[in-house]
């Protein structure tokens, strides 16, 4: 069963097979679509193929349809370098690319736009395993399904529409579901997120966006401190008034060299003393003198 990716990389390396058989050696021009190659279903979109100055005429045509002759060129160019729908339907959708006429020759096909019509089917969910808070560094999961039995879900973050991720859906009791992961997320993460279902026959032809799912990626939460942090939930000893443990206080060089001379100062004045005491209760002889005794 083909996929959304691997359909559109065999479209991919058929253009570009395509691009090299052909003739023209001017450079390629450049394809895109207004107001965005995500289209709502029965909503207008313009293509839009920007050449170079010196461009006569363009042509914008569909990818996998046969490669016009030159005749059909001639007849399906046009002065202008855009191509309007006014009504998009599901057999619109698909890969276009455009090229150019100067002087005689015809330019290389410019790179392939994928034309994407949406709202086909009903919408699937989207919701994350891992809620829509999360730390910068974390891991996210984020879960796609439907009771559709889609065949993939693509994941889309809404700054400018770009496909983040598309999985294979897996069947699970009544529904089809997959899983997008976010690895290490960082703040630039931060956004909206939807996600379609899409059939493989069909790959640009995709269901309604599913609601939106809002991703809000904050700062790892601080280390405990003294001071008050609403953002801290530990509180620290001093608001709690559990008693800390003293620091351990070691004297410098210079209190070690005073605490050893006042401690010499004190021996030194304790052997004095000891010595007074002494002499006093010693005669001159080396004898102590019985109490009460006279010197005649």
């Amino acid at each position: 069963m083909s996929l959304v990716l691997p359909t559109l990389l065999c479209l991919g390396l058929c253009l570009r097979q395509s691009t090299q058989e052909q003739k023209g050696s001017l450079p390629p021009p450049h394809i895109t679509a207004l107001p965005g190659s995500m289209v709502g279903s029965k909503n207008p979109v313009t293509i839009l193929c920007r050449g170079p100055a010196e461009a006569e005429v363009y042509m914008i045509t569909k990818v996998g349809i046969p490669e016009p002759s030159d005749r059909e060129k001639q007849l399906m160019s046009k002065m202008t370098n855009s191509f309007s729908i006014t009504d998009m339907t599901p057999d619109r959708a698909g890969l276009y690319h455009c090229s150019y006429q100067s002087g005689g020759s015809w330019s290389q096909f410019s790179d392939p736009l994928p034309l994407v019509m949406t709202g086909a089917y009903d919408k699937p969910s989207l919701s994350s395993m891992t809620g829509s808070v999360v730390a910068s560094g974390e891991n996210v999961k984020l879960q796609c399904f439907s009771t559709l039995k889609f065949d993939a879900f693509i994941l889309i973050k809404e700054d400018g529409y770009r496909t983040i991720q598309n999985q294979i859906s897996t069947h699970q009791g009544y529904k089809h579901e997959a899983f997008f992961f976010l690895y290490q997320v960082s703040f630039t993460q931060t956004g909206t997120y939807r996600c379609y279902g899409v059939f493989s026959r069909y790959p640009h032809v995709w269901s309604h966006p599913s609601d939106r799912l809002q991703l809000q990626v904050r700062a790892p939460l601080a280390e405990a401190s003294d001071d008050p942090d609403p953002t801290n939930p530990e509180p620290s000893p001093a608001r709690t008034g559990e008693m800390k443990e003293p620091a351990a206080w070691y004297p410098s060089a210079e209190n070690q060299v005073r605490l050893s001379l006042a401690g010499l100062i004190l021996l030194v004045l304790g052997m004095l003393l000891a010595e007074a005491w002494y002499s006093r209760n010693m005669p001159f002889n080396g004898h102590r003198q019985p109490p009460g005794a006279q010197y005649i």
